[in-house]
């Protein structure tokens, strides 16, 4: 780059500088701003022409004041005048001004524009590297537009000098930032690669950042830099200080360029070739060989070099997960950084091995620094650190550690910082619970949990110990003889109460025996409580009182007589009061064997994930819970997890505003609302002229005018469905919404609208991971004759889901004429360097394509006879499945899509449908009707229909479902 010559200080910008500085005020300030403005406007609009060094002078001036908060609405002329000088100074300095008051939307972008092209030209290295950065700097879509196929040719021409390829790479990485769509590389991939092999070490650092930013779109088109990028890399780490004395940072060869060539091998899974992942082993061995040894400099500039590659390559390790011996190599040296002064070393080691203890092949090693963990858990000054700390002994918790760790997390909690306490109340119920043993250890410590830090404990935590005590006969008495000794303390949480009543309420009658917890002496303790609490457990707990009738008659008069009173049955709270007057009349007028009957004991819960793990992943975002946590709650929880979130009911245990709790584990929202900015568009724009270009399925794949892809054959190597295809198929035969499907990596949400023969789908893919899935793709083929009989058209979906993150894929649907198969969506990605590969049945069953028809009875039944013939008919007696519910039968028959009929049958048990499937080629009545017999549990379906294939269909669909 040129010098600056003496006659470039600009002496008048040095004294304008000077001047404001010496300002008293700030209307001084203004002052002596207003009077320059005025004499720079008077020197640009003068009829005698400025020479260069003028106009820089005074572009320069502007610059400074534009800098100090004034707005500028002149001189921009002047300084594009500037860009058409040969001097570097005038040119630099009316590049400056462009790329700092200049806006796209400028009248003046095209003279700019050309300026740029003609240095770009000039083959000037000096005045290519200006025209870079000013485009860079701007980064507008217009500047995308007019320059992103000439910036990867300057890039890879042979001729370019390396300080112009430094900053053409960085210039075409701004602008894929900001205008993806516009940066193609297309032809120039192999070429931009290829800059991994250059032996300027500058223009590596450069290109690397770009292709990086390109491989996680594309991951595919540039896999061939993972072998280019471990042969750089083995260089690197096999070369001395002294080899690279130019990139060399405090003894640390090119530690940057290491740490940048690291992060982009964590894109791709490891190295097929044997050869390419054997030398990058060595590296990796020899990045852990060199953290060894001793420090070549005192200076923290070199430990901070060294520890920024050493921490890259585990993460690079953690993110492979394949090698055994290097995954406990990266557990042992992070060990030795739980104790390093540096506080930050200490925060990243406890990060890196939080991931550690999810893989199978460094958890034991992970478990051996447990005692250091505890220790900086309690001494730790930084609550970052603690809160690191408290990460990692819930991430490496086991059967073998559980008692010790929820202990120490138990002991903690009492001091533990405000900001943190919620976290770790989740974590120790979902260990206590994930581990439990001893049912009773369980117990206490969730009631331990309760008396230490009550205020953070959410319903979730109180709902699943009453849940777990419920479904586990062996714990209920220990659980009433536990809670009746801890509702004696004087000062007791209102958790505490609510666990109390509950319990007390159900299993009370367990500890009766004993003369110190007599019915009397529960009641008395219950109800000295009650004017302390809130009105849900007031509502609780009277619901514990009603229960007490029932389990101890002989305190019927003592409990009727609170209820009675005034603070009961007129009580400013409706809920309270409607309680109180209910429970009274109930106790009053009911029979023993009625009473025992209406307040008999909550059943137990149905098994279902614990919630709490799902409030933990709320908690704390993305990577929360790990696979391997979700993976042991789903194979361990069988043993203890009782129940799901279930409300309770109104008349027996719960209050109103907690009767209720979460669902089910949904880590993902899928089953709640679509993603935020991916919502369905409303009914009435659902499809409109989706299909009114579409032709029939082509054979292979092939993009629309709409950006949809047609459905294609099957692929090559698809997985063959899965054993429960067609159950999962089931579930939605009557209804459009809710979870496809669910794995400890996966989850598919589901969501569609039909209308005539036309359908648009929703599937939403959530990775429950905290690990990125690369590769991805779906596949949605029709088998055999379905695809003459289904035209399914998709939206390709982004190659990489974050972890925590979901992406939507539409789909279009077009009925041609009736079918009996399903279309199969084959779903293929790379987790952690594994191919997942999975193929399910897409739930389209030809009652989705009907329109309802309400009829008179007179009209069914003239249309039934009509529909005698014998295939016509398809008919089926089965056994019933599910609970004869008469609301449950109906609510399934209307998600059928027909419409149900009232006072057609004579029988009014039996239900009787009608509607007609909408095809592209014909139309197809149906007429239903469905005879239940309540005594056998047996149910009669008929199915007349213009066209006997679907009579058959409809038949086996719903025989599935009743």
């Amino acid at each position: 780059m040129p010098a600056v010559s003496k006659g470039d200080g600009m002496r008048g910008l040095a004294v304008f500088i000077s001047d404001i500085r010496n300002c008293k005020s700030k209307e001084a300030e203004i002052k002596r701003i207003n009077k320059e403005l005025a004499n720079i406007r008077s020197k640009f609009k003068g009829d005698k022409a400025l020479d260069g060094y003028s106009k820089k002078k005074y572009v320069c001036k502007l610059l400074f004041i534009f800098l100090l908060g004034h707005d500028i609405d002149f001189g921009h002329m002047e300084a594009v005048n500037l860009l058409s000088s040969n001097k570097y100074t005038e040119k630099q300095i009316g590049y400056l001004f462009i790329s700092v008051l200049v806006n796209s939307n400028s009248e003046l972008i095209r003279l700019i524009n050309n300026a740029i092209k003609n240095d770009l030209s000039s083959r000037n290295p000096t005045f290519m590297c200006l025209a870079l950065h000013c485009i860079a700097n701007v980064g507008s879509r217009e500047m995308a537009e007019a320059f992103a196929s000439e910036i990867p040719r300057i890039l890879v021409a042979g001729d370019t000098m390396d300080s112009v390829k430094q900053s053409a790479a960085l210039c075409l990485l701004r602008l894929y930032k900001t205008s993806p769509d516009l940066v193609l590389m297309g032809e120039w991939t192999s070429r931009v690669v290829h800059l991994l092999n250059d032996q300027h070490m500058g223009v590596v650092t450069a290109a690397i950042s770009l292709i990086t930013c390109l491989s996680q779109k594309n991951p595919d088109e540039f896999k061939t830099c993972v072998s280019l990028a471990v042969s750089r890399l083995s260089r690197i780490v096999s070369s001395a200080s002294t080899d690279l004395q130019d990139y060399t940072y405090y003894f640390v060869p090119a530690p940057w360029l290491s740490c940048k060539l690291l992060r982009l091998l964590q894109c791709y899974p490891p190295p097929e070739d044997g050869a390419v992942k054997g030398r990058l082993v060595e590296c990796l061995e020899t990045i852990l060989n060199k953290a060894q040894e001793p420090p070549k400099s005192k200076k923290v500039q070199h430990s901070n070099a060294k520890n920024a590659i050493l921490f890259e390559a585990i993460s690079l390790i953690i993110h492979y997960d394949s090698e055994p011996n290097l995954l406990v190599r990266a557990c042992n040296q992070l060990g030795q950084f739980l104790q390093h002064r540096e506080t930050n070393l200490r925060y990243l080691a406890l990060e890196s091995m939080c991931t550690l203890a999810s893989s199978e092949f460094s958890h034991e090693a992970v478990k051996t620094h447990i005692e250091t963990v505890i220790n900086a858990l309690k001494t730790e000054r930084d609550v970052s650190v603690r809160q690191r700390a408290a990460d990692l002994l819930y991430a490496m918790c086991d059967r073998s550690n559980a008692k010790q760790i929820v202990a120490e997390m138990l002991s903690y909690l009492e001091t533990a910082d405000y900001s943190i306490r919620e976290e770790m109340v989740l974590k120790v119920a979902i260990l206590a619970e994930k581990y439990a043993v001893d049912y009773s250890w369980y117990v206490d410590t969730i009631l331990n949990l309760i008396r230490i830090a009550g205020d953070y404990v959410s319903e979730e935590v109180w709902y699943r110990v009453i849940q777990i005590v419920i479904n586990r006969d062996d714990v209920q008495g220990y659980a009433a003889k536990t809670v009746f000794e801890a509702l004696q303390a004087p000062a007791c949480h209102e958790n505490m109460v609510k666990v109390g009543g509950y319990i007390l309420g159900e299993f009370g009658n367990l500890i009766a025996g004993d003369p110190r917890s007599s019915p009397l002496v529960q009641f008395n303790l219950l109800h000295s409580k009650f004017h302390l609490c809130s009105v849900p457990t007031r509502a609780l707990l009277l619901s514990a009182y009603i229960k007490f009738i029932n389990l101890f008659p002989e305190t019927k008069a003592t409990i009727q007589e609170v209820l009675r009173c005034d603070s009961q049955i007129r009580n400013s709270d409706v809920e309270l009061q409607q309680r109180a007057v209910e429970y009274l009349k109930l106790s009053s007028i009911a029979s023993t064997d009625v009473l025992a009957t209406v307040l008999e004991e909550m059943p137990p819960f149905p098994e279902r994930e614990s919630s709490i793990l799902a409030k933990l992943k709320k908690k704390k975002g993305p990577g929360a819970v790990s696979v391997t946590e979700l993976e042991d709650s789903k194979r361990e929880g069988g043993e203890l997890n009782g129940g799901g979130d279930r409300g309770q009911d109104t008349a027996t245990m719960a209050a109103s505003n907690a009767s209720t709790p979460s669902p089910s584990a949904d880590l993902l929202g899928i089953r709640s609302a679509a993603p935020i900015g991916a919502a369905p568009p409303s009914a009435g724009s659902l499809l409109v002229d989706v299909f009114s270009e579409a032709g029939p399925a082509a054979p292979s794949a092939a993009v629309n005018d709409d950006g949809f892809l047609s459905s294609a054959p099957p692929s090559e190597d698809p997985a063959p469905p899965l054993s429960e295809a067609d159950d999962l198929l089931n579930k939605f035969v009557c209804k459009n919404n809710g979870v496809l499907f669910e794995n400890q990596l996966l989850q598919i949400g589901i969501k569609s609208e039909y209308r005539q023969n036309l359908g648009r789908m929703y599937l939403f893919y959530g990775n429950k991971t905290s690990v990125q899935f690369a590769s991805f793709t779906t596949t949605v083929s029709c088998p055999g004759e379905l695809q003459s009989q289904l035209n399914v058209q998709t939206k390709p979906v982004e190659p990489l889901v974050e972890g925590g993150a979901q992406i939507q894929q539409v789909l279009n649907i077009e009925c041609l004429t009736d079918f009996s198969d399903a279309p199969l969506l084959n779903i293929k990605f790379r987790y952690g360097g594994a191919l997942q590969n999975l193929t399910l049945k897409l739930p389209v069953t030809i009652n989705k394509f009907f329109q309802p028809t309400e009829m008179t009875s007179h009209d069914f039944f003239q249309r039934w006879k009509q529909l005698s013939q014998p295939q016509q008919e398809a008919q089926k007696i089965f056994k019933a499945n599910n609970s004869m519910d008469t609301e449950v039968l109906k609510a399934k028959l209307l998600g059928l899509g027909t419409a149900l009929l009232d006072n057609v049958d004579p029988n009014p048990e039996n239900y009787v449908c009608a509607g007609v499937i909408q095809t592209k080629s014909q139309q197809v009545g149906c007429l239903l009707r469905l005879e239940p017999n309540a005594q056998a549990q047996m149910y009669r379906l008929t199915l007349r229909c213009s066209k006997d294939s679907v009579s058959r269909r409809l038949c086996e669909l719903l025989a599935e479902q009743f």
